[in-house]
């Protein structure tokens, strides 16, 4: 709690001011029945060098583990100058520039963020953010739906290789809403949507379908064979990408014979840390042609009545700004600290930075898996990945990760809980902050926990 520096005097001025007798009187309408009797439960208050050490005795029962783990949110090495320029005053104080005169920083800011976003996807537009990846995916198929007025079955494809998070969340988010989402299989050798299974759908009314690039077991897609599926079948195309991806993958405006319509994903890895689960951001771009069904808040540049550049808020297609019926979304709300965060990472890093940061990330874990090929492990899926391997162990994880962890090693995440064909198996992950040393340890320890 606060510390409120009221003293014995200036409470008894207070309570004369308003003429009453004692702090007590001010709840006497409050029958004695329902008042909480003493706290007997609570210690005495203790010093602060007491409560200092106490503190850090619990600090330091979170002993660090050796991470392997990705799925969807993933330890990456922030700059120390990303938080020491965002926790400044101006930038940690400031929240949504609802006065947009008296804001021209923070605007700037979020003009700089969209506009790096939009060049990272090769798409034509980008918010100024949302909640999460997974919630920003419920907003794109949203979107798709208000877009894709031809369309009138309401439907899309989501592939079985999408998060599950992000699956569960845009069912919780759009089922109410009369728009289903129908899964598409994953084929077995390669881990990635089944275009075979796309032939059912075939002349059919689909609205749009879901292109995770890398999916969730790390395997890239085929997104020029699913986006000209889509094109020739009168359905948009919702890319959901790993904004550090595509600092080596093509982006999705070039998927196809005419790029995705709506980008979305999940910012973490542009200067986010783990933070045991949060806060994150989603990302969300689009074509030009689809920006007045865009939710959230765009920031334009523009010249005042002297003729000086300026930023301005624009299509503002939120409930506060117009009839909540007109309204492209109600959950949009900017995650400002994070989007300035994720626009000093990529200034920081620069294009060249965030290439060799991918770069750096796909050798290790190709590293990582030629180093577990020695103890005759092999990764369960075919072709190729990005960071992330789903790694067969031939005997059910659960025992072994178990294992690990004792050792003090995060050894992947074990995808059985969610895929029960795949409860043999884990999902590695090796960023560019697992170096050889760490291989070697995880090898070791996942020779003995298998011996």
């Amino acid at each position: 709690m606060p510390f409120i520096p009221h003293t014995e005097r200036e409470v008894a001025d207070m309570l004369a001011a308003i003429g009453v007798g004692r702090l007590e009187a001010l709840f006497d309408e409050i029958p004695t029945a329902l008042r909480g009797a003493s706290l007997d439960g609570i210690p005495h208050g203790l010093g602060e060098m007491e409560i200092e050490r106490i503190m850090a005795a619990r600090a330091a029962q979170d002993a660090p583990l050796l991470n392997f783990v990705g799925a969807g949110a993933y330890e990456h090495h922030i700059p120390a100058a990303v938080w020491e320029i965002v926790t400044r005053g101006e930038f940690y104080t400031a929240y949504t520039p609802y006065q947009a005169e008296a804001s021209q920083g923070t605007l700037q800011l979020i003009y700089e963020y969209q506009s790096m976003m939009a060049g990272l996807t090769g798409m034509d537009v980008s918010n100024a953010s949302l909640y999460d990846g997974a919630s920003a995916l419920a907003e794109a198929v949203l979107m798709a739906v208000r877009v894709n007025r031809k369309s009138k079955a309401r439907r899309v494809l989501m592939p079985a290789t999408v998060p599950p998070a992000y699956r569960a969340t845009a069912e919780a988010i759009v089922r109410h809403q009369g728009i289903e989402l129908v899964p598409l299989p994953w084929a077995a050798d390669s881990g990635t949507t089944d275009l075979a299974a796309l032939d059912a759908f075939a002349g059919e009314d689909v609205t749009a379908l879901v292109v995770p690039q890398p999916n969730f077991f790390g395997a890239l897609e085929d997104v020029d064979a699913l986006a000209r599926w889509a094109r020739a079948n009168g359905a948009l195309v919702i890319g959901l990408v790993n904004p550090l991806a595509l600092a080596l993958l093509r982006p999705p405006g070039e998927w196809g014979d005419d790029g995705a319509d709506i980008v979305c994903g999940d910012g973490q890895p542009l200067g986010a840390p783990l933070s045991a689960g949060g806060p994150y951001f989603g990302l969300l771009c689009c074509k030009q042609a689809h920006v007045r069904q865009m939710p959230g808040r765009l920031v334009g540049r523009t010249t005042d009545a002297d003729g000086k550049p300026g930023f301005v808020l624009t299509l503002q297609a939120r409930e506060q700004h117009i009839r909540r019926s007109k309204a492209t979304s109600n959950i949009c709300t900017n995650q400002g600290l994070l989007v300035t965060a994720a626009t000093i990472h990529m200034a920081l890093l620069g294009p060249e930075g965030l290439r060799r940061v991918a770069a750096t990330c796909w050798a290790n874990t190709r590293a990582l898996m030629e180093r577990l090929a020695a103890l005759g492990l092999r990764p369960r899926f075919a072709g190729h990945h990005f960071h992330e391997v789903v790694l067969d162990l031939g005997r059910p994880a659960e025992p072994v990760w178990r294992r690990l962890l004792d050792d003090g090693i995060l050894a992947g995440y074990r995808v059985g809980r969610d895929y029960a064909e795949l409860e043999n198996c884990l999902l590695l992950c090796a960023t560019e902050r697992r170096d050889r040393q760490d291989i070697e340890r995880l090898a070791g320890a996942l020779e003995r926990a298998l011996a």
